[in-house]
Protein backbone atom coordinates (compact mmCIF):
# COMPACT_ATOMS: atom_id res chain seq x y z
CA UNK A 1 0.00 0.00 0.00
CA UNK A 2 1.14 3.10 -1.46
CA UNK A 3 1.99 6.17 1.92
CA UNK A 4 -0.95 8.14 2.21
CA UNK A 5 -3.39 6.11 -0.12
CA UNK A 6 -6.75 4.35 1.46
CA UNK A 7 -8.41 1.41 0.89
CA UNK A 8 -12.15 0.63 1.71
CA UNK A 9 -14.05 -2.83 1.76
CA UNK A 10 -18.07 -2.36 2.07
CA UNK A 11 -19.66 -5.63 3.37
CA UNK A 12 -23.39 -6.95 0.98
CA UNK A 13 -26.16 -8.76 2.75
CA UNK A 14 -25.92 -12.61 2.74
CA UNK A 15 -25.54 -14.81 0.21
CA UNK A 16 -24.14 -12.04 -2.05
CA UNK A 17 -20.18 -11.46 -1.81
CA UNK A 18 -19.53 -7.32 -3.32
CA UNK A 19 -15.93 -6.70 -4.09
CA UNK A 20 -15.88 -3.02 -4.09
CA UNK A 21 -12.09 -0.92 -3.27
CA UNK A 22 -11.72 3.04 -2.97
CA UNK A 23 -8.54 4.68 -2.67
CA UNK A 24 -7.11 8.31 -2.18
CA UNK A 25 -4.26 10.01 -0.89
CA UNK A 26 -3.48 13.58 0.68
CA UNK A 27 -3.17 15.01 -2.92
CA UNK A 28 -5.29 13.13 -4.36
CA UNK A 29 -9.20 12.80 -5.30
CA UNK A 30 -10.87 9.70 -3.57
CA UNK A 31 -11.42 7.55 -6.37
CA UNK A 32 -13.45 3.99 -6.41
CA UNK A 33 -13.31 1.23 -8.58
CA UNK A 34 -16.24 -1.03 -10.07
CA UNK A 35 -18.62 -2.92 -8.49
CA UNK A 36 -18.02 -6.82 -8.62
CA UNK A 37 -20.93 -8.83 -7.01
CA UNK A 38 -20.85 -12.56 -6.59
CA UNK A 39 -24.08 -14.74 -5.88
CA UNK A 40 -23.25 -17.35 -3.24
CA UNK A 41 -25.05 -20.59 -3.62
CA UNK A 42 -27.03 -21.30 -0.19
CA UNK A 43 -28.90 -24.56 0.92
CA UNK A 44 -32.55 -25.23 0.03
CA UNK A 45 -35.19 -26.77 2.01
CA UNK A 46 -38.51 -29.09 1.22
CA UNK A 47 -40.28 -30.46 4.16
CA UNK A 48 -43.05 -33.55 3.61
CA UNK A 49 -45.41 -34.65 7.07
CA UNK A 50 -47.32 -37.73 7.02
CA UNK A 51 -49.27 -39.51 10.33
CA UNK A 52 -50.64 -43.51 10.58
CA UNK A 53 -53.72 -42.23 11.17
CA UNK A 54 -56.49 -39.65 9.87
CA UNK A 55 -59.41 -40.00 12.28
CA UNK A 56 -58.76 -40.60 16.06
CA UNK A 57 -60.45 -40.14 19.39
CA UNK A 58 -59.26 -38.96 22.94
CA UNK A 59 -56.50 -41.41 24.34
CA UNK A 60 -54.87 -42.49 20.79
CA UNK A 61 -51.80 -42.33 19.45
CA UNK A 62 -50.69 -40.57 16.84
CA UNK A 63 -47.17 -41.24 14.90
CA UNK A 64 -46.13 -38.50 12.96
CA UNK A 65 -43.30 -38.99 9.87
CA UNK A 66 -41.23 -36.14 8.81
CA UNK A 67 -38.93 -35.99 5.80
CA UNK A 68 -36.28 -32.89 5.45
CA UNK A 69 -35.01 -32.96 1.92
CA UNK A 70 -31.68 -30.54 0.47
CA UNK A 71 -32.53 -29.12 -2.37
CA UNK A 72 -29.90 -27.14 -3.24
CA UNK A 73 -26.46 -27.24 -3.94
CA UNK A 74 -24.15 -27.40 -0.80
CA UNK A 75 -24.53 -28.22 2.98
CA UNK A 76 -27.27 -27.08 5.37
CA UNK A 77 -26.10 -27.06 8.58
CA UNK A 78 -27.59 -26.43 12.05
CA UNK A 79 -31.11 -27.52 10.69
CA UNK A 80 -34.20 -26.86 13.25
CA UNK A 81 -37.17 -28.16 12.93
CA UNK A 82 -40.31 -25.90 14.20
CA UNK A 83 -43.22 -27.93 15.05
CA UNK A 84 -46.96 -26.79 16.16
CA UNK A 85 -49.13 -29.22 17.21
CA UNK A 86 -52.86 -29.10 17.08
CA UNK A 87 -54.91 -28.50 20.20
CA UNK A 88 -55.09 -30.93 22.31
CA UNK A 89 -52.04 -33.28 21.18
CA UNK A 90 -49.12 -33.47 23.72
CA UNK A 91 -45.56 -34.81 22.40
CA UNK A 92 -44.13 -38.04 23.73
CA UNK A 93 -40.51 -36.93 24.00
CA UNK A 94 -39.18 -40.11 24.71
CA UNK A 95 -39.98 -41.34 20.75
CA UNK A 96 -38.55 -38.69 18.80
CA UNK A 97 -35.98 -40.76 16.63
CA UNK A 98 -34.17 -39.39 13.71
CA UNK A 99 -32.33 -40.83 10.82
CA UNK A 100 -29.97 -39.15 8.06
CA UNK A 101 -30.45 -40.82 4.44
CA UNK A 102 -28.02 -40.33 1.77
CA UNK A 103 -26.20 -42.25 -1.33
CA UNK A 104 -28.60 -44.79 -0.53
CA UNK A 105 -27.36 -45.43 3.60
CA UNK A 106 -29.54 -44.32 6.36
CA UNK A 107 -27.66 -44.29 9.87
CA UNK A 108 -28.98 -43.04 13.69
CA UNK A 109 -28.24 -39.45 14.21
CA UNK A 110 -28.83 -37.52 17.29
CA UNK A 111 -31.18 -34.31 17.73
CA UNK A 112 -32.54 -32.28 20.79
CA UNK A 113 -35.76 -31.12 21.45
CA UNK A 114 -37.26 -27.89 23.25
CA UNK A 115 -40.74 -27.24 23.88
CA UNK A 116 -42.80 -23.80 24.04
CA UNK A 117 -45.64 -22.64 25.73
CA UNK A 118 -47.62 -22.50 22.60
CA UNK A 119 -47.88 -26.04 21.62
CA UNK A 120 -44.89 -25.61 19.32
CA UNK A 121 -41.81 -27.29 19.91
CA UNK A 122 -38.23 -27.44 17.82
CA UNK A 123 -36.56 -29.88 17.05
CA UNK A 124 -32.84 -29.25 16.46
CA UNK A 125 -29.78 -31.43 13.71
CA UNK A 126 -26.56 -29.99 14.46
CA UNK A 127 -24.75 -31.78 11.82
CA UNK A 128 -24.88 -31.34 8.06
CA UNK A 129 -27.59 -32.46 5.58
CA UNK A 130 -25.67 -32.96 2.44
CA UNK A 131 -27.23 -31.90 -1.39
CA UNK A 132 -30.02 -34.46 -2.20
CA UNK A 133 -29.75 -35.88 1.17
CA UNK A 134 -32.85 -36.67 3.74
CA UNK A 135 -33.32 -36.35 7.30
CA UNK A 136 -36.25 -38.58 8.65
CA UNK A 137 -37.61 -37.42 12.13
CA UNK A 138 -40.53 -39.67 13.79
CA UNK A 139 -42.34 -38.80 17.02
CA UNK A 140 -45.67 -39.93 18.60
CA UNK A 141 -48.24 -37.65 20.19
CA UNK A 142 -50.90 -38.69 22.62
CA UNK A 143 -54.48 -37.24 21.71
CA UNK A 144 -56.02 -35.67 24.92
CA UNK A 145 -59.97 -34.77 25.52
CA UNK A 146 -58.87 -30.85 24.33
CA UNK A 147 -58.73 -32.02 21.22
CA UNK A 148 -61.98 -32.04 20.78
CA UNK A 149 -61.77 -28.26 21.03
CA UNK A 150 -58.77 -27.82 18.38
CA UNK A 151 -58.98 -28.09 14.76
CA UNK A 152 -56.50 -31.00 14.08
CA UNK A 153 -53.89 -29.42 11.69
CA UNK A 154 -50.76 -29.82 12.50
CA UNK A 155 -48.06 -27.25 10.87
CA UNK A 156 -44.12 -27.85 10.68
CA UNK A 157 -41.38 -25.48 8.89
CA UNK A 158 -37.85 -26.44 8.77
CA UNK A 159 -34.79 -23.79 8.84
CA UNK A 160 -30.90 -23.91 8.25
CA UNK A 161 -29.14 -20.61 8.26
CA UNK A 162 -31.11 -18.21 5.90
CA UNK A 163 -32.63 -21.27 4.40
CA UNK A 164 -36.27 -21.63 4.69
CA UNK A 165 -38.21 -24.50 3.75
CA UNK A 166 -41.97 -24.90 2.71
CA UNK A 167 -44.89 -25.32 5.21
CA UNK A 168 -46.03 -28.53 5.98
CA UNK A 169 -49.14 -29.86 7.59
CA UNK A 170 -51.23 -32.82 8.06
CA UNK A 171 -55.48 -32.74 9.11
CA UNK A 172 -56.76 -34.82 11.93
CA UNK A 173 -60.06 -35.31 12.18
CA UNK A 174 -61.49 -35.74 16.37
CA UNK A 175 -64.10 -38.06 17.08
CA UNK A 176 -65.43 -37.87 20.31
CA UNK A 177 -64.90 -41.54 20.48
CA UNK A 178 -68.06 -44.06 22.36
CA UNK A 179 -66.56 -44.45 25.63
CA UNK A 180 -66.58 -40.55 26.52
CA UNK A 181 -70.23 -40.16 25.20
CA UNK A 182 -71.58 -42.95 27.65
CA UNK A 183 -72.07 -42.38 31.64
CA UNK A 184 -72.66 -45.07 34.78
CA UNK A 185 -75.52 -45.69 36.00
CA UNK A 186 -75.05 -46.74 39.82
CA UNK A 187 -78.21 -47.44 42.40
CA UNK A 188 -79.96 -50.27 44.64
CA UNK A 189 -83.27 -52.01 45.32
CA UNK A 190 -83.66 -51.91 49.39
CA UNK A 191 -86.32 -51.85 52.25
CA UNK A 192 -86.90 -49.00 52.94
CA UNK A 193 -88.48 -48.81 56.79
CA UNK A 194 -89.06 -44.81 57.38
CA UNK A 195 -90.37 -44.33 53.76
CA UNK A 196 -88.16 -41.51 52.88
CA UNK A 197 -86.31 -42.92 50.26
CA UNK A 198 -83.33 -43.40 51.15
CA UNK A 199 -81.35 -46.05 52.94
CA UNK A 200 -80.20 -45.82 56.23
CA UNK A 201 -78.52 -48.73 58.63
CA UNK A 202 -80.68 -51.16 59.25
CA UNK A 203 -82.54 -51.28 55.77
CA UNK A 204 -81.01 -54.12 54.06
CA UNK A 205 -80.51 -54.24 50.39
CA UNK A 206 -82.96 -56.96 48.46
CA UNK A 207 -80.81 -59.02 46.05
CA UNK A 208 -81.76 -60.63 42.54
CA UNK A 209 -84.16 -57.62 41.93
CA UNK A 210 -84.74 -56.71 38.15
CA UNK A 211 -85.02 -53.62 36.88
CA UNK A 212 -85.77 -52.82 32.62
CA UNK A 213 -83.92 -50.02 31.20
CA UNK A 214 -85.42 -48.15 28.50
CA UNK A 215 -83.11 -49.44 25.95
CA UNK A 216 -84.59 -52.65 27.13
CA UNK A 217 -81.29 -54.11 28.91
CA UNK A 218 -82.13 -56.18 31.80
CA UNK A 219 -80.31 -55.43 35.07
CA UNK A 220 -80.47 -57.86 38.21
CA UNK A 221 -79.15 -56.34 41.67
CA UNK A 222 -76.15 -58.34 43.71
CA UNK A 223 -76.08 -59.96 47.20
CA UNK A 224 -76.19 -56.31 48.52
CA UNK A 225 -79.33 -55.24 46.43
CA UNK A 226 -76.81 -52.71 44.45
CA UNK A 227 -76.49 -52.50 40.76
CA UNK A 228 -73.75 -50.77 39.01
CA UNK A 229 -73.80 -50.43 34.82
CA UNK A 230 -70.87 -48.62 33.05
CA UNK A 231 -71.23 -47.33 29.24
CA UNK A 232 -74.82 -46.55 28.96
CA UNK A 233 -75.50 -43.77 26.16
CA UNK A 234 -76.01 -40.27 27.26
CA UNK A 235 -79.27 -39.11 27.77
CA UNK A 236 -82.60 -39.05 29.71
CA UNK A 237 -83.05 -42.50 30.83
CA UNK A 238 -85.50 -44.54 32.50
CA UNK A 239 -85.49 -47.71 34.77
CA UNK A 240 -88.21 -49.74 35.65
CA UNK A 241 -88.20 -51.96 38.72
CA UNK A 242 -90.04 -55.56 37.60
CA UNK A 243 -92.02 -56.23 41.34
CA UNK A 244 -92.83 -59.98 40.03
CA UNK A 245 -88.89 -60.25 40.63
CA UNK A 246 -89.59 -59.12 44.06
CA UNK A 247 -92.26 -61.77 45.81
CA UNK A 248 -93.53 -60.64 48.72
CA UNK A 249 -92.62 -57.10 48.22
CA UNK A 250 -94.42 -53.57 47.51
CA UNK A 251 -93.71 -50.56 46.03
CA UNK A 252 -92.86 -48.31 49.55
CA UNK A 253 -94.64 -45.14 49.62
CA UNK A 254 -92.81 -42.37 49.62
CA UNK A 255 -93.69 -39.28 52.37
CA UNK A 256 -91.49 -36.66 51.20
CA UNK A 257 -91.05 -36.63 47.40
CA UNK A 258 -94.12 -37.83 45.31
CA UNK A 259 -92.03 -37.92 42.22
CA UNK A 260 -90.39 -41.54 44.03
CA UNK A 261 -93.95 -42.91 44.03
CA UNK A 262 -93.54 -45.06 40.59
CA UNK A 263 -91.48 -48.06 39.86
CA UNK A 264 -89.84 -45.75 37.26
CA UNK A 265 -87.02 -43.36 37.76
CA UNK A 266 -86.11 -40.74 34.98
CA UNK A 267 -82.15 -39.39 35.11
CA UNK A 268 -80.53 -37.30 32.99
CA UNK A 269 -77.15 -39.03 32.28
CA UNK A 270 -74.48 -36.73 30.91
CA UNK A 271 -71.40 -37.84 28.66
CA UNK A 272 -68.92 -39.31 31.10
CA UNK A 273 -70.73 -39.05 34.42
CA UNK A 274 -72.61 -40.87 36.97
CA UNK A 275 -76.11 -41.18 37.95
CA UNK A 276 -78.14 -43.36 40.59
CA UNK A 277 -81.64 -45.02 40.38
CA UNK A 278 -82.75 -45.59 44.08
CA UNK A 279 -86.05 -48.01 44.91
CA UNK A 280 -87.73 -48.67 47.95
CA UNK A 281 -90.00 -51.47 48.85
CA UNK A 282 -90.99 -52.53 51.87
CA UNK A 283 -93.07 -55.97 52.42
CA UNK A 284 -96.55 -56.44 51.46
CA UNK A 285 -97.55 -58.50 54.60
CA UNK A 286 -97.06 -56.73 57.50
CA UNK A 287 -97.98 -57.32 61.55
CA UNK A 288 -101.59 -56.78 61.06
CA UNK A 289 -102.06 -56.02 57.52
CA UNK A 290 -102.90 -58.21 54.61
Amino acid sequence: MLPGITTLLQPVAANEIENRAFFGGDNLTNQATNRAVFSAEAAALQIAKAADKVVVKPGDTVLYRITIRNVGNINASNITLTDRLPLGLVLESKSLQASLSNNNTTSQVPISVAKSTEGSFYVTYAGSLAPTGTLNIIYAATVTPDGMRGNGRNLAVATAGSARSNTASHQLKIRSGLISDCGTLIGRVFVDKNFDGEQQHGEPGIPNAVIYMDDGNRIITDANGIFSVANVIAGNRTGTLDLTSLPGYIQAPNLYRIDKNSQSRLVKLAPSSMARMNFAVTPAFREGRQ
